[in-house]
């Protein structure tokens, strides 16, 4: 007889909600992360991208609802959560006193991974970075796209189950982004292992991503592949015209995200204040 297993989702949300004094970071956000899926997070700033990841990485604890990860409660075991967590900030703070070399080993020694093991993955990881250079200097004397390859291989040391990337490529050049584009693909297909990052980048969301979540006000307002959103966009469309409009088959991503987050109407409103008040008329 063969039983048909449904996997645990890598992370599961339910219900978030963040306050933050009087601003609601999220409200009432509902997200579900799969083994082998790069899901990418677009959004306004301040739409939430940043809290919900903070709140999955444990670093914030969030107002109400609730974080399954790997199938048992973030807020009941956190310790065992955050070892199955590799995390990258969007401004990744590093001990600045010390060198690359001794980040790595002392990030080794916090995830309990032997001496071995460390120098072996930093072996495979570093030149690809193009670390190597840099292993005995101050990280204080480093630039910040170095620091954020840095950031980027401790976060994948102990091979975690989850990596958590905000906004990764800052700061990065061209050959790293698509190294690191690459790194995650990889990263994801093995070990069932997952990738939830944000970014403003529409190329990287595009053509890195197996699904893309939009935020907007604390909420996923839609989510899916961009055929996926852009036929919401057109039910969005639709609703608020009251007619068969739809969002064109061809339109960019760029696009679908405008219009799913209310942010068209505004930017011409604003071209066209810039253009009365620069342009016109002189």
């Amino acid at each position: 007889m063969s039983y048909n297993i449904k996997p645990i989702p890598v992370v599961e949300a339910v219900d978030l909600c963040k306050q933050y004094g009087s601003v609601q970071a999220l409200a009432g956000l509902n997200l579900k992360l799969m083994p082998g899926e790069i899901y990418g997070l677009l959004g306004p700033n301040g739409a939430g991208k940043s809290t919900l990841i903070k709140i999955i990485a444990g670093l914030v604890e969030p107002t109400s609802g609730s974080v399954r990860l790997l199938g048992f409660d973030h807020a009941i075991d956190p310790v065992l959560a955050k070892s199955k967590i590799g995390y990258v900030s969007e401004n990744s703070m590093l001990y600045e006193s010390l060198t690359p070399r001794d980040f790595f080993e002392f990030v080794a020694s916090v995830r309990k991974i032997s001496s071995e093991v460390v120098n072996e993955r930093v072996a495979r990881l570093a030149p690809a970075f193009g670390l190597e250079q840099y292993y005995d200097s101050p990280i204080g004397t480093l630039s910040m796209g170095t620091r954020q390859k840095i950031a980027i291989v401790a976060a994948l040391l102990h091979e975690p189950s989850l990596l958590l990337l905000d906004e990764p490529l800052n700061g990065l050049d061209a050959k790293t982004s698509r190294i690191v584009k690459d790194l995650l693909s990889m990263h994801s297909r093995k070990n069932d292992s997952a990738v939830l990052f944000s970014t403003h980048i529409m190329e990287v969301a595009e053509h890195v991503c197996d699904r893309i979540g939009i935020i907007y006000k604390g909420k996923i307002v839609a989510e899916g592949s961009l055929e996926e959103l852009r036929r919401k966009a057109s039910e969005i469309t639709v609703a608020v015209n009251g007619s068969a409009q739809s969002v064109d088959s061809s339109a960019t991503l760029e696009e679908v995200f405008l219009k799913l987050t209310h942010e068209e109407d505004d930017i011409a409103g604003t071209v066209r204040a810039l253009r009365e008040a620069f342009y016109d008329n002189r």
